[in-house]
């Protein structure tokens, strides 16, 4: 049974390698990707000009990235790939090398499909991660472009995959960019093609920030405190990931569970009273514990504002879990609703000073405990 199907594949490669794979476009100008999107050589082109805007951003160098994307699905015209489907990008690659094609871009062409499935490898060469970024920007922004969003079981352009695949590519590459970023780049290469703009970008950012929640519990990080960063909607995925690394770390700390409920005291007060505006007025505190609270944020903040601006939020955490005692102790002993108007207006705003510095990297009063 192997021994035909090996003589097939090597009448097919032999064959394949009489047509260089640049001139395969004609054919591929005549297979649709999609009706209302085109052929899958105006899919080509549009992953070209958007490879190489995504170039700065992946640290890829441009002419490669350009070259590669014009290339990438020329193999799916091959007789090769026509008989053993699972080679596309294996193929090209290998005809790539034989006409001389440099390995950046002969490799990239294989790496386009990667990653395949959850927990896949990704792409090794920045030409390969552009084009593969590229490649699920195009289908995802165009699908969502003519209305065709999947919906229940229904996602026939495996969008929800690939939404996770841009995903992992721009985290685990440190790609530090936004996701609406990225779509825009997507839409101006489509051009005229998609009528409505704006609602496209809206849909498709709402999206991909809607798959951190698989992404995440795929990874076993817990529904909460992927919650507690949702909160403050961050705009990147690189950024997204740091932030929940973070919180994932601080709710393994002894501290997490009472400051975790303290948070969500403060949200609650908060919420009833909104805070006046101004700092808080050292002269008005006259509790032991509201001044000892006051002195250890004033102690703190400057050590948290530089990790913050670092966006080491891990640290940052971990540097707020010593608030511990000192604001059980303010809510043992301190009345937040005091009679007197000045006490209570300068209770309201330590609280909310308080609330703000946690608040800079999560929402930790969703966290369950």
């Amino acid at each position: 049974v192997v021994r035909p199907r090996l003589s097939d594949a090597e009448f097919f490669f032999l064959q394949d390698q009489k047509q260089p794979l640049t001139s395969r476009k004609e054919k591929l100008a005549n297979m649709v990707f999609q009706a209302q999107l085109g052929t899958l050589w105006n899919k080509s082109e549009r992953i070209a000009k958007l490879a190489v805007a995504l170039a700065p951003i992946t640290g890829a160098n441009p002419q490669h990235a350009e070259k590669a994307a014009l290339l990438a699905k020329c193999d799916l015209t091959s007789e090769l790939v026509g008989e053993f489907p699972e080679l596309q990008g294996i193929a090209g690659t290998y005809y790539a090398r034989l006409e001389g094609e440099n390995d950046e871009v002969a490799e990239a062409l294989g790496e386009q499909y990667l990653p395949k499935f959850a927990g896949d490898v990704l792409p090794q060469t920045k030409t390969g991660t552009t084009i593969a970024l590229a490649d699920r920007l195009d289908t995802l922004t165009g699908i969502f472009g003519i209305g065709q969003a999947p919906t229940g079981s229904k996602d026939p352009f495996a969008l929800r995959r690939s939404a996770i695949g841009i995903l992992r590519l721009v985290t685990e590459n440190e790609l530090d960019v936004s996701i609406e970023k990225l779509i825009k780049l997507a839409l101006a290469a489509y051009g005229d093609v998609l009528k409505d703009h704006d609602k496209t970008l809206a849909d498709a950012v709402a999206f991909l920030e809607g798959r951190y929640r698989a992404k995440y519990e795929d990874q076993g990080v817990a529904v909460d405190v992927i919650q507690a960063v949702q909160a403050l909607s961050p705009k990147s995925p690189l950024d997204f990931d740091k932030r929940v690394n973070a919180v994932n770390h601080f709710r393994a700390l002894p501290e997490a569970a009472a400051l975790a409920a303290a948070n969500k005291r403060v949200a609650n007060i908060l919420a009833k009273e909104t805070a006046p505006e101004g700092s808080v007025i050292e002269a008005n505190l006259v509790e032991d514990a509201e001044k000892a609270l006051f002195a250890e944020l004033a102690k703190i903040t400057p050590v948290v504002e530089p990790l913050l601006a670092a966006k080491d939020y891990t640290t940052a955490l971990s540097q707020l879990a010593a608030l511990r005692a000192p604001i059980d102790a303010f809510f043992d002993s301190v009345m937040v609703m005091a009679d007197d108007a000045e006490l209570k207006a300068n209770r309201l705003r330590l609280l909310a000073q308080l609330r703000d510095l946690f608040t800079r990297v999560a929402d930790i009063s969703v966290l369950q405990h």
